[in-house]
């Protein structure tokens, strides 16, 4: 099993920067790729961006390619999601999920979850 756990999401105001972090645990987490999605009241989940399991192979939504940054820190088990330029229609409650070796933008490719973090910017 692996588990994850996003943190670092809040309330800012537009233009302001957060990052959220996801810790992944319980496997070997250098075999996983690491997806970040969102999800706006009455909407559907959508992908943000992705993080292949190994080398520097980054995928983004062209919603936020320019202002969001995936990266990842082995040593920590931790992928990171820097926001900058945040938009309200950012505003969301914002999952990391886990998949094997290859990064995908698709939800149902990825077989773990975490629990979620809102990010809700005003404007």
């Amino acid at each position: 099993q692996v588990q994850l756990v996003e943190s670092g999401g809040g309330l800012v105001q537009t233009g302001d920067t957060l990052r959220l972090s996801c810790v992944v645990s319980g496997r070997t987490y250098s075999n996983y790729a690491v997806g970040w999605f969102r999800q706006a009241p009455r909407k559907e989940r959508e992908f943000v961006a992705a993080h292949a399991f190994s080398g520097p192979n980054e995928y983004y939504a062209d919603s936020v390619k320019g202002r969001f940054s995936i990266s990842r820190d082995n040593a920590k088990n931790t992928v990171y999601l820097q926001m900058n330029s945040l938009k309200p229609e950012d505003t969301a409650v914002y999952y990391c999920a886990a998949r094997l070796f290859l990064a995908s933008m698709t939800s149902d490719d990825y077989n773990y979850w975490g629990q979620g973090t809102q990010v809700t910017v005003s404007s």
